[in-house]
């Protein structure tokens, strides 16, 4: 069981990184680096907590403990560097092809880092219309080093190229409840048929990302969406937040609470901004729509023991099932986690639990008649 103070300098180092604030672990007691080490690489921020080792300025960190967090983080600056080499080949190739993708999440997020290359990367995902969904297939396919994976229902094809994993998006559906699904649907539509795109300068190639209030939504239905069906890191939480800190004068007020209702998910914003507060610094006044009401705390504070023990995308489940067993046997042990989840889930999100259970289910269900 991790102890309560190494939790604590963990937060507060994330909070250092995120922020570039000044850091005071010596309340903490003894600091359990190894453990921060690991927590810092199950949460896929060890950027972050390398950028909060810089601000602590009571105690000491001792040489050898900062130069290996040093050592990591240099390794995350490299394979950034790189990635952004990928995705800059990849829009040329696709726009050769007459494909115009927008770039979601990831590096185009990473922008509103003040230390973009320290920000852990993930997977490439592309948002397409239709249209170019269809094109954006034929040609990666062509260059895939694995055989495409595709999910039909959320219009996700998986390819690897040059060894990078690549997402073509035809949607940015969720798969909680076909409301909100059709929400998504329409900002999808908004974003690639009215052209409502900002623009990264990737080394001279100019990358398509989502106006900022649609691409506000995304990121935050993306992490809701794994909150629900496998397993939230503290990254994707982080991203969330220098999104709105960076663009907090740009913010449509009206339109994102609007957008809010509609899909049902002002609870989830109301819980998951209070843990942002109160466990990683977002100052309240870049926080829209946040309250001090006690149950949002109390709700963030399951929020935080959720994460810590479920880890990144999952990190902490036991999967060595997954190579072993027959494919039926592993899905049904995915759904027992997803069950486990949302009963866990409705002491915070009673009736969004209920409401989401069944399309979960049947999404499972879904996937697992089509060998996905």
């Amino acid at each position: 069981m991790i102890k309560d103070n190494t939790i604590a300098s963990f937060f507060a180092l994330v909070q250092g990184g995120l922020w570039e604030r000044d850091v005071q672990l010596q309340q903490y007691g003894d600091i359990d680096y190894d453990e921060i080490m690991r927590l810092a690489e199950e949460q896929a921020v060890i950027g972050l907590v390398t950028a909060g080792l810089e601000h602590v300025n009571d105690i000491k960190v001792p040489k050898e403990i900062a130069l290996q967090f040093i050592g990591q983080t240099l390794q995350l600056e490299q394979r950034n560097l790189a990635m952004n080499d990928f995705i800059r080949e990849v829009i040329e190739i696709m726009g050769n092809g007459g494909i115009n993708p927008v770039l979601i999440k990831g590096q185009g997020v990473a922008q509103c880092y003040d230390r973009p290359l320290w920000r852990s990367s993930g997977d490439v995902d592309l948002l397409l219309d239709d249209d170019n969904y269809r094109k954006g297939k034929i040609l990666l396919n062509e260059i895939s080093d694995t055989t495409p994976e595709e999910d039909l229902y959320s219009k996700e094809y998986i390819v690897t190229v040059n060894g990078w994993c690549l997402e073509l998006h035809g949607s940015i559906r969720c798969g909680l409840t076909r409301r909100m699904d059709k929400a998504l649907d329409a900002i999808k539509s908004e974003i690639c048929n009215n052209n409502t795109i900002r623009f990264w300068d990737d080394n001279g190639v100019l990358v398509s990302l989502a106006d900022v209030n649609n691409d506000i939504i995304i990121i935050f239905t993306h992490f809701v969406k794994h909150f629900y069906k496998g397993g939230l890191g503290m990254r994707q939480i982080c991203d969330w937040c220098r999104l709105l800190w960076k663009y907090k004068d740009a913010i449509k007020i009206d339109k994102l609470e609007k957008c809010l209702h509609t899909m049902g998910l002002m609870s989830e914003w109301k819980a998951f901004g209070a843990f942002s507060v109160d466990y990683i610094g977002m100052p309240v006044e870049a926080m829209p729509f946040y309250s001090d009401k006690k149950k949002w705390h109390s709700n963030a504070e399951r929020i935080s023991s959720f994460i810590m023990e479920v880890g990144n995308f999952g990190h902490n489940r036991n999967l060595n099932y997954h190579g072993s067993r027959p494919y039926i046997f592993r899905k049904a042990i995915s759904l027992g986690h997803r069950v486990g989840d949302l009963i866990r889930h409705a002491r915070v999100f009673p009736l969004n639990s209920i409401r989401f259970f069944p399309r979960i289910i049947i999404n499972g269900l879904r996937s697992a008649a089509n060998g996905e």
